[in-house]
């Protein structure tokens, strides 16, 4: 398991190194989104329409209701990487 430091956006060469294990920790703009957002962007997309904000190299946290999920000092660690401005 290795440990990284990233900057935002994020590049090819970035992502390719990661693995499944590793920690990484992240500097710059971290977009939060719920389920509802992504399927905007799909939306968006799919109609060749303008996003929000370049998804080239970004980062997309993905959170869920937390008054459903809350739980005491839970880690979420489900990061969506968005590489070449696909989802």
């Amino acid at each position: 398991m290795a440990e990284y430091t990233l900057n935002t956006p994020l590049t090819e060469e970035d992502t390719r190194k990661l693995k499944a294990g590793d920690i990484v920790y992240l500097n710059g703009t971290i977009y939060t989104a719920r389920d509802a957002a992504h399927k905007r962007l799909v939306e968006l997309i799919e109609k060749n329409e303008e996003l929000p904000f370049d998804l080239e190299g970004s980062v997309i946290y993905c959170r869920t209701n937390s008054s459903k999920t809350r739980r005491p000092n839970r880690k979420c660690r489900a990061y969506y990487i968005i590489q070449n401005g696909f989802i």
